[in-house]
């Protein structure tokens, strides 16, 4: 079965961040300095974060919508909440 077009897309930013986390790999292998370290680690962290964010309006748009469908709102806000907690930390 194909993968989405949204799927195709999240699966290439995860092989950037892939690249970017080798990247800051050799970075520290050469000593590179400490701020430029840093502020790759916050270009992956911002590129998870995108991912991330494309994913919950994934599941909100389809899956908590059929389970609201089915009465399954329990479920549902659940797994909201349960993301909303992993997402402040």
């Amino acid at each position: 079965m194909p993968m989405s077009p949204t799927k195709q897309k999240l699966v290439r930013r995860l092989k950037i961040v892939e690249g970017q986390v080798r990247g800051l790999q050799e970075m520290l292998r050469k000593d590179t300095y400490c701020i430029d370290v840093i502020t790759q680690t916050s270009a992956v962290k911002q590129a998870l974060s995108g991912i991330e964010d494309v994913l919950m309006e994934n599941h909100l748009s389809t899956c908590v919508v059929h389970q609201m469908k089915k009465g399954k709102e329990g479920t549902a806000v659940k797994e909201i909440l349960k993301v909303y907690g992993l997402k402040r930390k």
